[in-house]
């Protein structure tokens, strides 16, 4: 009989990547823990892109699901929902922004493409500013506003897209600078772009940028972006699609680090509400909301069943202060690794904020990414029994550490302790 893997091979797309050598099937999970089919375990430093927020198998989740399946799993959002507007409430009411409207999609592309839509309605305008390396989904409008060549597959799109410095703080012509002339530098090249420009729809920025590798700029940037913004009367929309709900452990949206200048007018969810339901969404001011003058509606999003879902996570995470648990332990942790990474020449930074850390691999004595070297480490962190993930610009040369929110200190060590001994093989 032919193995999953051909089978996958044979039925799906050859663009659709599988990490490992030998690809992985995992059969179930528990807490921080996954097995695969032949019954190893695994402490889990990924969590399914970061989507496994809290806990494999939370208990408190598994039955609010069971429970909402048992009654009714559809009715889509042409009629009342009551879990729909009590997630919508809670969501609205921890945004920080002001007379917030929720809309309910399945995915993070989905909340960025929604988020567009509503942006350049508003706005009436197909411009939108991005940042270099940024990531924003695989739609056909979230790819054409993608800035990380690995995940853009085409350079057609509805949308005129002009590129931002700043998302990355370690390369490009600023990066020798202080953290105040960076800011400084980022921003008059903002300006010097909107003086070449006609009416820009939104800037869209990741606080932390994912896929790009956990990279991201001092606290404040886009505070100052946001000055200038408000001065033009474009919008800014926050991608909290990998850092909201308080992963980085200081703020509980990633924007917080730069709400000097206020909230962003919208900002766009997914993943870890949802703990591996499909949730993600936008929340927008009333204004620009409600600025469609068509009918729309979502046949998916707001589902009964994964809004129960998002509902019991939600409260866990609050309930168990999980913010608070991603400060201290994901900053033992990223100390942990920065003093482990002292001892390997190549390491060229240990990045992040609470439990969303970054290790950029190049060639020892440069600043060359080192893809193989990654794909080195992810390997050989596997066969010691630890998953974690890889992205980043430049050709894919950084480690991606994002566990559950509830990681213990025991475990941080020990997923500390393999990916030593990793980094140490190289």
């Amino acid at each position: 009989m032919s193995s999953l893997h051909d089978r996958h091979r044979a039925v799906l797309p050859d663009w659709l990547a599988l990490y490992y050598k030998d690809p992985l099937e995992i059969t179930h999970g528990e807490g921080r823990y996954v097995w695969d089919a032949d019954g190893r375990r695994y402490l889990d430093f990924f969590g399914g892109i970061l989507t496994t927020m809290t806990a494999h198998a939370l208990p408190e989740v598994t039955k609010a699901v069971a429970d909402q399946a048992g009654r009714i799993i559809h009715s889509s959002t042409l009629y009342l929902n009551r879990p729909m507007v009590e997630l919508a409430e809670r969501i609205a009411a921890l945004s920080g922004i002001p007379d917030a409207r929720v809309f309910f999609t399945t995915s993070g592309t989905e909340a960025n493409d929604t988020a567009l839509l509503l942006a350049t309605t508003y706005r009436r305008s197909s411009q939108i500013l991005a940042m270099r390396n940024s990531y924003h989904g695989r739609s056909f409008s979230t790819v054409g506003i993608t800035g990380n060549r690995s995940w853009s597959p085409t350079g057609l799109s509805p949308l005129q897209t002009l590129y931002v410095h700043g998302g990355v703080r370690g390369r490009g012509p600023f990066a020798g600078y202080t953290d105040e002339r960076f800011v400084d530098a980022c921003v008059a090249d903002l300006e010097d772009l909107l003086g070449h420009t006609h009416d820009v729809a939104a800037l869209i920025a990741e606080p932390i940028q994912g896929v790009g590798g956990f990279t991201s700029p001092p606290d404040g940037l886009y505070a100052a972006f946001r000055r200038v913004l408000d001065r033009h009367g474009i919008l800014w929309i926050a991608d909290e699609v990998q850092t909201g709900w308080g992963r980085t452990g200081e703020h509980f949206w990633g924007w917080q680090a730069h709400g000097q200048a206020g909230p962003p007018d919208m900002l766009t969810f997914a993943k870890g509400i949802g703990n591996g339901m499909s949730i993600g969404g936008v929340v927008a001011r009333a204004e620009i909301m409600n600025c469609l003058d068509a009918n729309s509606i979502s046949t998916f999003g707001g589902s009964p069943v994964t809004m129960a879902a998002g509902l019991a996570n939600l409260g866990y995470l609050l309930e168990h202060d999980l913010q608070g648990n991603a400060r201290r332990v994901g900053g033992l942790l990223i100390e942990r690794l920065r003093a482990v990474a002292a001892g390997v020449d190549a390491v060229r930074e240990v990045r992040g904020r609470g439990l969303m850390i970054g290790i950029e691999l190049t060639e020892p004595g440069t600043d060359r990414a080192a893809p193989e070297a990654a794909a080195a480490v992810l390997e050989s962190a596997r066969e010691n029994g630890l998953l974690i993930g890889k992205g980043g610009g430049h050709d894919t040369s950084a480690l991606r550490i994002a566990p559950p929110l509830s990681l213990t200190v025991a475990e941080a060590e020990e997923g500390a302790a393999i990916l030593e001994q990793a980094l140490r093989s190289l």
